[in-house]
């Protein structure tokens, strides 16, 4: 077995493939759900982006609090059940209200345990390996990614036919109890696999003098990111576009089973690229790839305004296209952001450094997912796409600045 693939690599990789199974299986059919309860895009944007903002300042504050205390393991743990629960109250929605609660129980859990996962995973294989390591957790996350659109799918297929008589929402509100199976499954495969080596607890760290002190270059590295995520919108957005586009030609439930299907193999190219890009990012320099993957998701952005502009309609073989580049965009943010942080911001307060990356994301991800909504909802899809795609190119043309040598 390589010396990074070891005991702590494989249990956060299976957990997180739980964890994926779970709410991504909620994810994939939230789309086709929202008509059925009438819920408009502006709606999702907003939910999607509080929801991750929400998530990703609380990585922040769990990140430092973590470096003061010295233990992460069951912080993560908490998390992980949290995240494994939220979705299921998606089940009781007759507005968008139970949604956006929903969302937040379970990205509060993303929030407190998700840096510090990407801390203890940095710490338990050798630099020179990190690159691998991030991208088999990425990959093993991804399968879940896969397992839970897929059985999503397949179940929207099967109950509408094992219960003929029911009402269109019923298949919906079934898949989202299902998807506790998963959910708890993730906190007990962390609890029992995962081992932690204990760290000195500095009670005295104080959180803003903490960020203050973090090096100058991963500040800048952190800028780059947080301008391109202002254009980078929820994938969920992303499966709402298909299901629109497709919804002419084929009907609203079927357009949701397509748009999920493509999301499927978004997540597909997603598992399949992220480990050989994290074994290239340790052999050549991180930022330039990170660089494409970003312009790869700028484009997918510009290709989707650009069929919108053309007519409310588009062909399954050109949204699959889409959404394969964008699978290629999500491998390499991942693994790369996963492993950049490590080498950029220090040893010392890695959760802190993780922490850091996660609440800007979650800055960017708020005013991406609001803002591409709500100019969907106000004035066109490919108005908001478009303004997606320039946000990202932005944001992928400063990176390169950060540091030559990484």
């Amino acid at each position: 077995m390589p010396r990074w693939l070891n005991r702590n690599v494989w249990g956060m990789a299976v957990t997180s493939m739980l964890s994926d199974a779970c709410y991504e299986m909620v994810l994939a059919v939230l789309p086709g759900f929202l008509p059925v309860i009438h819920v408009a895009a502006a709606a999702l944007g907003w939910i999607e982006g509080a929801s991750d903002a929400f998530s990703s300042f609380l990585k922040l504050f769990s990140g430092w609090y973590s470096d003061r205390i010295g233990r992460r393991k069951w912080i993560i743990v908490i998390g992980y059940l949290f995240t494994g629960t939220g979705l299921s109250i998606f089940s009781t929605a007759m507005t968008w209200i139970p949604i956006l609660f929903g969302r937040i129980v379970s990205w509060f859990g993303k929030g407190i345990r998700g840096s510090l996962r990407d801390a203890m995973l940095s710490e338990s294989v050798p630099s020179e390996v990190r690159g691998r390591a991030f991208g088999f957790h990425r990959a093993g996350d991804t399968v879940g990614a896969i397992i839970g659109p897929a059985a999503g799918i397949a179940l929207l297929s099967i109950l509408p036919k094992t219960f003929p008589n029911a009402s269109a929402d019923i298949p919906f509100r079934t898949i989202f109890l299902l998807s506790l199976i998963p959910g708890l499954a993730a906190p007990l495969c962390f609890a029992l696999m995962v081992k932690e080596t204990r760290r000195q607890p500095r009670p005295g760290m104080k959180l803003v003098a903490s960020i203050r002190e973090l090096p100058g270059v991963y500040r800048r590295f952190v800028a780059s990111v947080g301008l391109f995520g202002a254009g980078d919108f929820s994938p969920t957005l992303l499966t709402l576009a298909a299901a629109t586009l497709l919804r002419s030609r084929h009907g609203a439930v079927r357009a949701a089973q397509i748009a999920a299907l493509l999301y499927v193999v978004r997540n597909i190219v997603y598992a399949a690229a992220s480990y050989p890009i994290g074994a290239l990012a340790d052999r050549v320099r991180k930022i330039p790839l990170l660089c494409g993957g970003y312009l790869c998701e700028a484009a997918a952005a510009g290709a989707l305004a650009l069929i919108f502009a053309r007519g409310n309609s588009a062909s399954a073989e050109a949204l699959a296209a889409v959404f394969v580049v964008s699978g290629i965009f999500a491998a390499a943010q991942d693994t790369l952001e996963g492993a950049i942080p490590a080498e950029l911001g220090g040893s010392e307060k890695r959760g802190t450094v993780y922490g850091t990356l996660g609440a800007v994301n979650g800055a960017g991800d708020l005013v991406a997912s609001a803002l591409t909504g709500t100019l969907w909802t106000a004035v066109s899809p490919a108005v908001a796409f478009s303004v997606a795609a320039g946000l990202m190119m932005l944001g992928a043309a400063s990176v390169p600045a950060v540091q030559r040598r990484v």
